[in-house]
């Protein structure tokens, strides 16, 4: 065959998958049924399907075939890179609001304009924060198990910033990060960014296989591990107190730092002790104020063994040099006066709303998540096709996530997730019952 009529095929279904005509779930012929109709050579066929996977439109999977992908979320990127229509209902992203938080934000400025300190908001601040709002975040973390010095705490522009900070100074190209198989999508994208070797741990109804964790580290240099224990992000568990030991004692044995991500714990009543509670010497701590005040507020914090605070402090340095001044000012002022307890408390009750809802909606379905969690997840049946159910859903407007983003192993199992927290409860309900009848039609009947 040609080179130029091999390029051509590719080109063509290229074509035909980015424009839609080909869409997304669709299994495409076998290799031997494209050869034949064709008229080329299977191992050319071959070819032409790896090119396809290569550029992110196909994914071919053991034993069921090669199917077209939703190309929405591009290959190795997360659910923030989705582009949601005006007029969709959104369930692929959590931005929760309470009402009230706008008059919030009315008075808060109200008062940093009276304050006399104003001025100094206006010129660069410490690498890591002000004094003073550092020992704010560590009174406020204080209620959450952690007993920590200012000195420990960084202040960054959000906890996907302190994310990005963290492995920034502490991981180098081509270390291994044992990762759950089912994970954050925004540490995705920094692995992808900084070249680290993500290493999928299975998942159990509780956590992570901590089995499995253990011969990752006994056979792999791992040099970090990504955990969520505390109101995961798809899967919505909280890790048992003992397997928190254990995850622990694993680190300590084999050498990796732990990263622990926070940014929904908030939303789990009285959950263990965080890992940086027992382990402060070899745990980072991240978490910010964008799910449990707002999301335009974007400050977040890192809690940090002595001994790695100036090479973050050197990262925030280098990315932002300090973290909006205006911001963090109004954060820990609402830290300092009891707002965030209040509107966190808002939130949990909130939550609990859309998942009962959820439940009393998604009835029959096999869902998967935490009673004051933000989000729930819907696996598929085997044979079901999560492209296409997005799709379908699609045309009905409404945007729902696939397991893809989500994902750190070869496998990617077929599921939705679904956001809860970004439209009002009546629309919720509304939009519920289409994803149950559309589910039901396409992947349970």
């Amino acid at each position: 065959m040609a080179a130029s009529r091999y390029k051509r095929l590719v080109d063509a279904l290229a074509a035909d998958i980015r424009s839609g005509r080909l869409a997304a779930g669709v299994r495409l012929p076998t290799h031997r049924g494209l050869a034949a109709r064709e008229s080329i050579a299977v191992v050319t066929a071959t070819r032409v399907y790896s090119e396809l996977e290569a550029m992110g439109l196909v994914s071919r999977e053991q034993g069921r075939g090669t199917f077209v992908r939703d190309i929405a979320v591009p290959a190795g990127h997360g659910i923030d890179q989705q582009v949601v229509a005006t007029d969709a209902v959104d369930l692929s992203f959590n931005y929760p609001s309470v009402p009230g938080q706008a008059d919030l934000l009315r008075q808060a400025l109200r008062e940093v304009a009276a304050s006399g300190d104003l001025d100094s908001l206006l010129r660069y601040q410490p690498h890591r924060g002000r004094p003073q709002d550092r020992a704010s975040i560590a009174r406020h973390l204080r209620r959450r198990g952690i007993t920590t010095d200012a000195e420990q705490i960084l202040i960054a522009g959000g906890a996907q910033h302190g994310l990005a900070i963290t492995v920034m100074a502490m991981l180098n190209a081509g270390d291994v990060v044992a990762v759950d198989a089912l994970t954050y999508p925004g540490f995705k994208v920094l692995a992808h960014a900084f070249h680290l070797d993500l290493e999928p741990v299975p998942v159990t109804a509780d956590g992570p296989d901590l089995d499995a964790l253990e011969r990752l580290c006994a056979t792999r240099p791992v040099r970090a591990i990504y955990t969520m224990p505390t109101l995961h992000n798809p899967l919505g568990w909280v890790m048992p107190a003992p397997d928190r030991i254990r995850l622990i004692e694993i680190a300590r044995r084999y050498g990796p730092l732990i990263i622990e991500d926070a940014s929904y714990a908030y939303l789990a009543e009285d959950p263990p002790p965080p890992l940086a509670a027992t382990a402060p010497d070899i745990t980072l701590y991240v978490s910010g104020l964008s799910k449990n005040i707002a999301t335009g507020l974007r400050v977040g914090f890192i809690v940090a063994p002595p001994p790695t605070v100036p090479a973050l402090e050197r990262a925030i340095r280098a990315t932002t040099w300090n973290t909006p001044a205006l911001t963090t000012a109004i954060a820990c002022r609402w830290l300092d006066d009891g707002t965030v307890d209040h509107l966190e408390t808002q939130k949990r009750n909130d939550a609990k709303s859309r998942q009962t809802l959820a439940r009393e909606e998604l009835e029959g379905l096999p869902l998967i998540s935490h009673p004051s969690s933000y989000f729930t997840w819907l696996p598929l049946p085997d044979d079901a096709r999560a492209d296409r159910l997005t799709a379908t859903l699609a045309r009905q407007h409404i945007s729902v996530s696939t397991a893809e983003p989500y994902t750190t192993s070869t496998h990617t199992p077929q599921a939705l997730r679904l956001a809860l927290g970004s439209t009002d409860l009546d629309r919720l309900r509304s939009t519920l019952r289409t994803v149950r009848q559309v589910a039901i039609e396409d992947a349970y009947a």
